[in-house]
């Protein structure tokens, strides 16, 4: 298994942007899919983003896409969520996930996903 650390959160303005970074330790993190999920205090966890192990496919929450864009570097064993005009909706938690599973019915279910970061807080300010 992969270990996950977050890091690039903090406090931002609305319209403001940020950029997510996790870092993945193992052997073989090219054959992940990652993805990217928050969870607001009194809230579900829920889906932002995901990216197959080439980075030739992406998936976004309706509520992010267009704003939001997840990306690799798989031999930098990096996984990136670069996010703007940010609102303060988008306060959360953000965990970086990971998965070796290869057939799914959905990526966006937090359940198939065996490895996860510590999270890292993004609080986007009226």
């Amino acid at each position: 298994q992969v270990q996950l650390v977050e890091s690039g959160g903090g406090l931002v303005q609305a319209g403001g942007s940020l950029r997510l970074s996790c870092a993945a330790s193992g052997r073989t993190f090219s054959g992940y899919h990652m993805a990217w999920f928050r969870q607001a205090p009194g809230k579900e966890r829920e889906f932002v983003a995901s990216i197959n192990w080439s980075g030739g496919f992406t998936e976004y929450a309706d509520s992010v896409k267009g704003r939001f864009t997840i990306s690799r570097d798989n031999a930098n064993k990096m996984v990136w969520l670069q996010m703007n005009s940010l609102k303060p909706d988008d306060t959360a938690v953000y965990s970086c996930a990971a998965t070796q599973k290869t057939y799914v019915r959905t990526w966006q279910s937090s359940g198939i996903y065996e490895c996860w970061g510590q999270g890292t807080q993004i609080t986007v300010s009226s």
